[in-house]
């Protein structure tokens, strides 16, 4: 059974930064990545890696995010700063096996105060 954990949201200052984690059990994945959610709007790619280490990012994010992968420890993470009252949304990770199958994490809290 697939499972995803994150950990790391939280409230925090405009201008400021947080690490989001997310650790993986049941499988091993071909990509791995961090979408979010704000309240009305539809789920949004933040960042995404794969095993070749092809990263993409959220227009919004470039310069600011900064994803990271263990894939040893199937565990990958996205530094966040300079933080904007845009970004509050509910993170969620993500990760795609080798047939193509997403699974996701249970979603993770990020405020941003101005």
């Amino acid at each position: 059974q697939v499972q995803l954990v994150e950990s790391g949201g939280g409230l925090v200052q405009a201008g400021g930064s947080l690490r989001l984690s997310c650790a993986a059990s049941g499988s091993t994945f071909a990509a791995t990545g961090w979408y979010r959610q704000a309240p009305g709007k539809q789920r949004e790619l933040v960042a995404s890696i794969n095993l070749l280490g092809t990263i993409n990012y959220g227009d919004s994010v470039k310069g600011r995010f900064t994803i990271f992968r263990d894939a040893a420890k199937n565990t990958w993470s996205l530094q966040m700063n300079s933080l904007k009252s845009e970004d509050t949304a509910v993170y969620y990770c993500q990760a795609r096996d080798w047939n193509s199958r997403d699974y996701w994490g249970q979603g993770t809290q990020v405020t941003v105060s101005s």
